[in-house]
């Protein structure tokens, strides 16, 4: 199965680097390109891909708007927002407004390419303690808008407690062998944790942690 793609960046070597480092691989197909967020919707209403690689800082629409634009049209496309550094405002709003994770800029080729497969597959965060970092550092600094926490009533206190370990960047390995439990069944308490709370994927059940207050900046 070829994994389709769409590259948004305002910088054209950028875009044609990374298009020089997915077409090289059999599963992988850049499909469009786009120098800006509105480029980016048109770009992806038109393919149709399965991933967009989306830079945040762009004219006309920056990534955020994109990314939310993209998400609310188009559910079943997945977005990873590309950043240069870790700790960026705009990233966090990404994520919130439904980006399935980030990458640096400086990404190694094989990383990105994996990291790519990851996010189509739908299976887990790219890079979790960097997300949860980046989250952690936002949430303490610019306080983001609250979510009721009553909205976790819906959980399990065990999908609760697997959800702050999420939050924390604990793999479903590391949920595993912190409850005692195996990675399928750490797997299956996320996955029921997102269905519950209406979530895409594990960066929002993250951002979501840290908006009700389940998880506090900085624990």
């Amino acid at each position: 199965m070829t994994i389709r793609m769409v590259l948004a960046d305002d910088q054209t070597l950028v875009r044609a680097g990374f298009r020089g480092l997915l077409d090289h691989s059999d599963d992988l197909e850049v499909v469009g390109e786009a120098s800006n967020g509105a480029q980016a919707v048109e770009m992806v209403a038109a393919t149709r891909p399965d991933i967009v690689l989306m830079d945040v800082r762009m004219p006309v629409l920056d990534g955020v708007r994109a990314t939310a634009a993209i998400v609310e049209r188009f559910p079943a496309v997945r977005v990873i927002v590309l950043t240069t550094f870790e700790l960026d405002e705009y990233v966090f709003e990404a994520l919130r407004a439904g980006a399935s994770g980030f990458l640096l800029k400086d990404i190694e080729p094989d990383e990105l390419r994996q990291a790519v497969r990851v996010v189509a597959g739908g299976d887990m965060l790219i890079s979790p303690r960097v997300t949860s970092r980046l989250v952690s550092a936002f949430v303490s600094t610019v306080a983001p808008t609250p979510v009721d926490g009553g909205r976790l009533a819906v959980l399990t206190d065990r999908e609760r407690e697997v959800m702050s370990l999420v939050a924390s960047g604990l793999t479903n390995e590391e949920i595993g062998r912190r409850l005692s439990m195996s990675p399928a069944t750490a797997r299956t308490h996320v996955h029921r944790a997102m269905v519950k709370l209406r979530v895409r994927d594990r960066a929002q059940l993250v951002v979501l942690a840290y908006q009700t207050g389940l998880v506090a900046p900085g624990s």
